[in-house]
């Protein structure tokens, strides 16, 4: 497995289906612990298509995503915090396309986080534009486990209310840290 991101940083990549609360633990860990969240490059790509995206999209969706990374990373802190990666890319395109395109499998092996953080689906659902899975939730997060468990990648679950998922949070920064 090659590492894309320096060897002293630790990349954490909060991940998991829509509306499972990924951003607002960013956001909280951002504000509580003052690290600079590598943001969701699909909302800024999607919100500026004039039309529905579409498969090929994902592509560039995932090249976006890794430049936004290397801009990041460049800030000098121990931690790189991401608001999902090219794990969500590879799972949104085989779920609603059957497929996944074989740049995106090979840039997330090249790519992959120190730890994954899964969110789990047990809050409300928020609606949002681009948000299209409300009722799914479960059997995404399923596939979300199932694949960070095969690409062999530590992960620590996080549920419940944000006081407790950043309580959770907390407890792994002080695991590896």
């Amino acid at each position: 497995m090659e590492k894309a991101i320096g060897s002293l940083m630790k990349k954490i990549v909060v991940t998991g289906p829509e509306s499972s609360g990924k951003t607002t633990l960013v956001n909280t860990i951002e504000k509580k612990i003052g690290i600079t969240g590598v943001p969701e490059f699909a909302r800024i790509y999607i919100d500026q298509l004039e039309r529905p995206y579409i498969k090929d999209d994902l592509v560039e969706i995932a090249k976006g995503q890794l430049k936004l990374e290397k801009k990041f990373n460049n800030k000098n802190e121990t931690i790189l915090l991401c608001d999902t990666d090219l794990l969500t890319i590879k799972i949104w395109s085989e779920y609603k396309f059957g497929c996944c395109d074989s740049s995106i499998k090979n840039k997330l092996m090249a790519n992959l986080p120190d730890y994954y953080v899964l969110t789990s689906p047990d809050i409300p659902w928020e609606p949002d534009p681009q948000r299209e899975n409300p009722y799914e939730r479960e059997e995404l997060f399923k596939i979300y486990q199932k694949e960070i468990i095969a690409l062999k990648t530590p992960f620590i679950l996080v549920d419940g209310n944000p006081a407790q998922r950043m309580d959770q949070f907390l407890k792994l920064m002080n695991d590896i840290l």
